[in-house]
Parts: structure tokens; sequence; C-alpha cells
């Protein structure tokens, strides 16, 4: 289980600092005092609170672990089953887009279809065979809010694929390359929020996101000498903590904030998210 332990000048502040760490509610963990702190005089002497604060829920996991458990999309195979990476060619790509290219016709959609290899993390490079990119016009509502409508439908595709041919070929349903430009701003995202926890030397956690797009910022985050990253929760609330690579410590240049007086507190989230 993911424990942290922090001090502030009192329980609640402790308290509230560990929550925001681990991106959980009070609801999700255990609590426990190890130091209920007091007061000094003219704020000397005094001793800080102390908290140690565990998840309730599966702890942090890296992303080695997640690539191993997760399988995208969901519930197509078994959690020990291996995805298999074939040629353009193959079967399973020649079934997909002749499934996706009846589907678009019956829901209406005047589109074309065409058949790529995957080129970075949002295209699914390393798990799918292909991307199929779907080009037309007035296509949003096949894209959705936060693009919910067309992870549904790359589901939709994979599990046929899947049922017909006893596969485990995955592929990457795209549309006017929304996967790529959604890349670029998650991307932008971990660069921004990995210099925060420089700056600060404390984790910082984001919001729940797909599995998919959690692999984007895992990987955008991998060479950085600074900082690692982590995942928490489950399923849709799943989230990446990044943390100081070296275990945290006060702000570079900024030493303690002197007796009593604990972190500062991180209460804002990135703008979006």
């Amino acid at each position: 289980m993911e424990s942290v332990e922090v001090g502030a000048k009192s329980v609640d502040e402790a308290i509230d600092i560990a929550l925001q760490e681990l991106g959980l509610k009070r609801s999700e963990v255990d609590i426990e005092i190890l130091t209920p702190g007091k007061p000094g005089l003219f704020g000397l002497g005094g001793e800080q609170a102390r908290v140690r604060v565990t998840a309730l829920v599966e702890g942090a996991r890296t992303f080695a672990q997640e690539e191993q458990e997760e399988q995208e999309p969901p519930g197509l195979y078994e959690a020990d089953s291996n995805i298999e990476i074939k040629d353009l060619d193959c079967d399973e790509v020649h079934a997909a887009h002749e499934y996706l290219r009846e589907l678009m016709a019956q829901m209406g959609f005047d589109v074309d279809v065409s058949v790529r290899e995957p080129e970075t993390a949002a295209d699914g490079l390393g798990r799918a065979t292909a991307v199929l990119d779907i080009e037309g016009e007035d296509l949003g509502l096949l894209i959705g809010r936060r693009g919910n409508s067309l992870a549904a439908l790359q589901y939709l595709v994979n599990v046929m694929v899947t049922r017909k041919l006893g596969s485990r070929v995955l592929v990457t349903v795209d549309v006017e390359h929304y996967h790529r430009r959604r890349e670029e701003t998650l991307r932008a995202l971990a660069r921004r929020m990995a210099e925060r926890v420089r700056n600060s030397r404390r984790p910082f956690t984001l919001e729940p996101m797909p599995a998919n797009e959690r692999r984007i910022i895992h990987l955008a985050l991998a060479d950085d000498q600074n900082v690692v990253t982590g995942s928490i929760g489950q399923g849709e609330e799943r989230k990446i903590v990044i943390r100081p690579r070296d275990g945290g410590g006060p702000p570079r240049g900024g030493g303690g904030r002197g007796p009593g007086r604990g972190p500062r507190r991180q209460d804002d989230r990135p703008p979006g998210f």
C-alpha cells in the first residue's frame, strides 16, 4: 500500500498535505497520528505534528508494472495474455478496416478510412499493429468529450477482431489526427508538471486519465533525470503521480520554511484537467 509521512504545524494540515500527495480522499486512507505536535512560544521551541497516511486502495504502480497489467482496450484479453504485433497486411487489420468502413456507413458518416503503421505513443507504438485514420467533415461526434466516443469506437473494432479471429492484435482508431493533437497537449502538460515537481521537491498528482493517456505521460518523462512517474487508484480513477527522483526534500535554494511550519500545500490543478 502507498504510504507517506508528513509533518506540519497541525495534525489537520499534515493530513491535508498527505492527501494531496496521494491524490486521495479521507475515506480512501488510513490515518495514524505519530506526533500531535505542540505550539512554541512566539513561534520558537514548538514541535511539528506528524502523521502517517496509508492508501486503502491499491498502491502506486510504476510504468513497467502498468505496461504488464494494462491491456488496451480493457476486458479484451486475460491478464496473462500478450498483445501480438503483426504486419499491416495481416487478416486482423483487413478485418478491422472493413468493419470500421461498414460501421461508418451505417452510422451515416461519409468518411475515408486509411491504414498506416503506428508512429508515436498516441498511435499505440509498441502495442498496436495499425492505425485506422478516419477523415471527413463534421466528425466531432465521433471524438466526443475528451475522446470518450472515439475510445468506445476503438473498443468496438477491437472486440470485433478478437471475437471473429480469436486474435490478440490491437488497432488504434483515430479521427482527424485527434490522438496526435492530444499527445502534444499531454507532453506539454508533463513537462510543466515535472518542472513544478523539480522546483517544489514535492510530488504532484494529475487528474484521472485513461490508460493510453497515462502511457503518454510516463513516456514523456521516462528520461527525465529529476522526476519519476507512477500511478495510484483503480480503473477510471487511476492517476499519474510525478515524484522527485531522489525522494523529495525542501525546495531548491529555499531550504525549510522555519520552525513549526510545514511544506506549502498544492491545491491547484493544471487547467483543463
